[in-house]
Formats: C-alpha cells, structure tokens, sequence
C-alpha cells in the first residue's frame, strides 16, 4: 500500500524553528549514545570547513516524517473567533483575534512518526548554543513523559541527579554533555557553527497522510514509504534552484522548470511502465514503487564504477544511498545543477529508449542483461563510440558468454546446462533478429516473467520407461501415440498387451517405440529446446509426437513457447526429414547445423576469447 497525499520538501533548521513537535506514545524515548551525537557534530563541522566554493552550499539530514495534527480543542476555534463580532472597536477585535490564534498555534503541532531522535538531539545543540538574544527554536513535547518539554527547555540547569529520574532523561541529560565537551575549547567557533546549523543544514520534510501508526510500523519493518524516487525530486524542484541575483525566488522561472520537469519525469516513469522496455533493461522484475527511480539507482552506479574512489562510501549501502549521492550533487542549489543533472537523467533515459528501438541493439544488449552482464558496464561501454564500434564492443561480450573450451557438440546435458542454455537463448535471440518481418522482436518480457518459473533444458526426443510402470498410464501413454506410425511387430505388441494385460512387459515395450520415434540417449545439444520450467513439467512423457502435440496445446493456450523450440518440434529446419513424427539423426543434424551458423560469428571468436579467460 503507497501513501497518498504525501508532500515532501527541504527545510533549514531555521524553518522549523516555529513548530510544536510531538513525540507519540508508540515511539520510543530518547536513545542516542555519545557515539552518535559525537558522529552528529563532527559531520556538520566537516561541512561547515569544507564550505569554500559557494554561500549556497548545503548538508542535508536524513527525512524527517510528520502529519500535521491539533489538540482536542481545535474545534472551538471558531466560536472562539466568533466572539470577536461582540468588540464595539477594530483595535479592541484585533487584539482579541491575535490572542486567540496565538493561543491556538500554541496547540498546532507536528506528530513525528520518524526522525524524533535527530530532531532531539539538534534542539539541543540549538538550545546550547542559543543565547539569550536568539528567536525562540521548536519545541518537543513527549507524550509518554509529559514533562519532558519543560526537561529540554530547561536542560542548562539540569545536574546528574536530575538525570536519574527517568531512562529518558538520562539520555537526554547525557547528549547535552556530549555537545558541551565537544564544543569545549571552541568558543571561536560557535556563532559560525550555530548560523550554518539554521541557514545551511537541512532536513528532507516528508508530510504523510493516513494513520500514523501504520505509517510507523511499516517504516520501522523496512517497508519505508519514502523512495529515492520521492526525494529526489524534492531536490529537482525545490524552489532554491531558482533565486535572482538578489536571492529571491524567480517564481516565473520556478513554475516553468517546475512543469517542464515533472512533465519529463511522467513521460519517463510511463515509458518504463511499459515491461516489455523495463524487462529489457533489467534481468528480472523488482518492485520499486516508482519505476523512474531505477534511473537514479543507474546513475549512482555508473558514477561509482566510473570513478571507483572511497570517496562513494559515505553515501553508504542502504536504502537512502541513491538518494544521499544526488543530494551531494546539489549541495550547490542553482539553476545550472538542476539543468545539468536532469539533463544526464534524459540522456541516460534517451541512450536506453534508443537502444530499445534499434532492432540489433535491442536484441544484443537484451541478451547480455538477461545472461547476467551488468547494464551500467554496457553504458560506460557506450561511451565515445561509434555505433558500429559498440556494436563490435558487444559481439565481443557475447562471445564471452557463450566461451566454453569444448565444441558446443561436445556440451553435455547435466554438466554443461548453464553453457547450453546460454547457446540456446542466444540461438533464439538471433533467430528472431534474423526474422525478414522486421516488426518482430524477442520478448524478453515473457521470457523473465516470474510465472513461468524460470527456463530449463528440455529433451526433445527421450523415453520414460521408468516412469511408466503401471497399466493405467500406459494405457493412457499408448493413447497420444499414433499406431499407424508403428512398424507390424510394435502394432502386434501392443495388441498382445491389451489382450493380456500383462505389466511386465510395460518397460521393454516403451523402450521399443520410444526407439521408433529417434534415438533417446542423445544427451548433446542437438537434442536440447528451451522450455519454461512450468511448461516443462507438463510434457511429461518423453517421445518426440506427444511432446510436438502438448506444445502445439500449449502455444495454442498462450504460452510463450520460443521460436526454435518451436522450429524444432515443426521440424522446419532445412533438411529435416519429413515424418512429422519421428525426431532422428539427420533432424537433429539440420538443427544443429542452424545453431552453429546463426552462432558463427561468435563461435569463430572463441579461439580470441580463450587467451583471454
């Protein structure tokens, strides 16, 4: 379930300066150790040093989640307002008026679902850092310990028995000891650290809508309802992109770029919804909740594989590490950030949306993402090259795919399944590029859909002796098999058998006209086909007719049955015998002269390749 009606937006510590804070009572109290306000301070100092290139630069928190809400009395603000109409004078209303929306603002507050501990720990660094001529900061009243509020407000007075009334005043009492032993012998710094601290550090401000204890609890079990996604663009459209000279918002400018961009990212969000694009671009299926956030992540990693220094470790490995690595890229709230990185966005996005519609490179990068090459490796591969020397790039990856130190005769089912699948998925994807109808495509969309249980190797011609052993399902295997296909001692047998009904003879009679139909202890490539795992299991019986009529069935029924599988149990490779029903030598020969020639290219090459294994 996604929130609705959620706004997210960054805020300076100076902007929440005004609000009421409320900590509910299914949270927690105050828990945060020396280490981790220690952590706190040290990181925004770091900032505050490093701030040497522009006054717009920025060190962003992690979000705070909140839901606007009032005290029980909110209702009576009306009547309350009402009673003005009774003044006989403007001056005598007016005041009245101010008094009771003071009052009531007194009782607006802020719920905090997530982000009470941080929001704790910057009052108090505010609060030690305050004096006397500072505007009042926020405040943070606790329900489960209701004098916790006057506790902070109070905090400078507070001792160490003060400290032991309660686990949460410990902590508290502790944190604002902490603050002060760092900033010790540190007087000069203060009043630069406490201006960057309200104008520079912020806070991604996540306003969510429906009950707060869901929203807790699925936030606290990794189910966050903040994405990546959501907070980056917070940070495309947050309004500080978009001051003057003078450093007032160009709201004319704002609401053009604003309108631009959220019509671009719709565009691009529709595009991936779209599974046959997002399947070829991805080996599987995942379930971010906004499909545009893939791009981010794409980014990410191209940048940190790109530039491969330890500088990437301190956007971490977590949830947020997207999200932290673009908000270091605005630290610098322009114009020209915002154009620059959307515009790396579209050009990613307009890179993978070309390939999709070129027929080879679809079919080439298709295949390398669904064998498991990485995608960000084939987009630094990209890179200042011609189309036709990427191209080459890539034929040089598959051949590294399908490397194997034997012929691709001597590949064995059992041992070499990976090896032949890979062969045999390729075989496919080339055929279908082959194709003379240039409208058709490899649907790698079907090919990963998850309900199909994965693709295994099936046999296209094999007997089941051991899995036939009773009366009743011979009787019921003799059924699919055409008599009229059996030479006169198979036809005579079979008659005997039903005469005589006789169980011993099941073995040796299923040997015998599986053995009609081709030989079944050819193990090697020429006689493997592709088949979903779900499909498989449903061709269980092992002669060639039965499997040729239960994949006519089940194409007929909508399953995706790939183009040589099909081929083969159609037998419309040049050279295949003409007895629809039997799968022999020379069948298997024609098809496996049509993997080695869809493959040679790539094939040829693997005498370059293995210098280089």
């Amino acid at each position: 379930m996604k929130l609705v009606s959620n706004h997210i937006s960054i805020k300076s510590i100076k902007e929440l300066s005004e609000y009421n804070f409320f900590i509910p009572s299914y949270q927690r109290g105050y828990r945060w150790t020396e280490r981790q306000t220690t952590d706190l301070l040290d990181d925004i100092w770091e900032f505050i040093n490093k701030k040497d290139r522009t006054n717009q630069n920025w060190y962003c928190l992690q979000p705070v989640v909140v839901k606007k809400n009032f005290r029980d009395d909110e209702k009576n603000l009306l009547e309350d307002l009402k009673k003005i109409l009774e003044f006989k004078t403007e001056d005598e209303a007016y005041s009245e008026t101010k008094k009771i929306l003071e009052d009531y603002n007194d009782h607006r507050f802020w719920e905090v679902i997530d982000g009470q501990q941080r929001l704790t720990t910057l009052f108090l660094i505010l609060k030690y850092l305050k004096t006397e001529g500072n505007q009042r900061g926020y405040s943070i009243d606790y329900e489960t310990r209701n004098d916790s509020k006057r506790f902070l407000q109070q905090i400078k007075d507070k001792t160490t028995e003060d400290a032991e009334i309660n686990i949460d005043y410990y902590h508290i009492f502790h944190s604002y000891s902490t603050i002060k032993n760092w900033f010790e012998n540190r007087d000069d710094i203060k009043g630069n650290f406490l201006h960057e601290l309200l104008n520079n550090v912020k806070v991604i401000w996540y306003e969510a809508s429906g009950d707060s204890i869901d929203i807790f609890t699925r936030i606290n079990s990794g189910k966050i309802p903040l994405t990546n996604a959501e907070l980056v663009k917070a940070l495309f459209l947050n309004s500080s992109n978009f001051k003057n000279a003078e450093g007032q918002i160009d709201f004319e400018k704002l609401r053009f770029k604003q309108l631009e961009i959220a019509s671009e990212w719709d565009r691009i969000e529709y595009a991936l919804q779209n599974d046959s694009f997002w399947l070829f671009v991805n080996k599987a299926e995942n379930n971010l909740a906004t499909r545009i956030e893939f791009m981010f992540d794409l980014i990410f990693e191209i940048e940190k594989e790109k530039y491969q220094t330890e500088n990437f470790e301190k956007f971490g490995n977590d949830n947020y590490s997207t999200f932290r690595f673009f908000a270091d890229k605005f630290k610098v709230f322009n114009q020209k950030t915002i154009e620059d990185n959307w515009k790396q966005v579209k050009n990613y996005f307009q890179t993978l949306e070309e390939w999709f519609n070129d027929r080879e490179l679809y079919h080439k990068v298709g295949y390398l993402i669904t064998v498991g090459e990485n995608i960000t490796k084939i987009l630094l591969l990209n890179r200042d090259l011609t189309k036709n020397k990427f191209k080459e790039e890539l034929d040089s990856l598959i051949t590294k795919r399908i490397f194997h130190k034997n012929s691709i005769e001597e590949l064995i089912y059992g041992s070499d399944n990976s090896q032949i699948i890979r062969i045999l998925l390729l075989h496919n994807v080339l055929t279908t590029l082959k194709s003379e109808d240039q409208s058709l495509k490899f649907p790698f969309d079907k090919y990963k859909d998850k309900k199909k249980g994965g693709w295994s190797l099936e046999h296209i011609h094999a007997q089941n002796s051991e899995e036939i052993t009773e009366i009743e399902d011979f009787e019921i295997w003799l059924k699919v098999v055409d008599d009229k296909l059996l030479n006169e001692d198979l036809q005579n047998k079979i008659s005997l058998f039903h005469l005589e009904k006789t169980k011993d003879i099941i073995p040796n009679l299923v040997r015998d006209i599986s053995l009609h139909f081709g030989d079944t202890e050819v193990h090697s490539i020429e006689n493997m086909a592709l088949l979903s795992r779900n499909d498989n299991s449903k061709l269980n019986n092992g002669i060639f007719p039965v499997k040729r009529q239960r994949i006519i069935e089940l194409e007929r029924d909508g399953a995706f049955i790939p183009i040589s599988t099909k081929k083969v149990f159609q037998k419309y490779y040049d050279g295949c015998t003409k007895q629809i029903s039997i799968w022999e030598e020379a069948d298997r020969d024609c098809y496996l002269t049509d993997i080695k020639t869809t493959l040679e290219s790539y094939l040829d090459k693997t005498k370059v390749t293995q210098n280089e294994q």
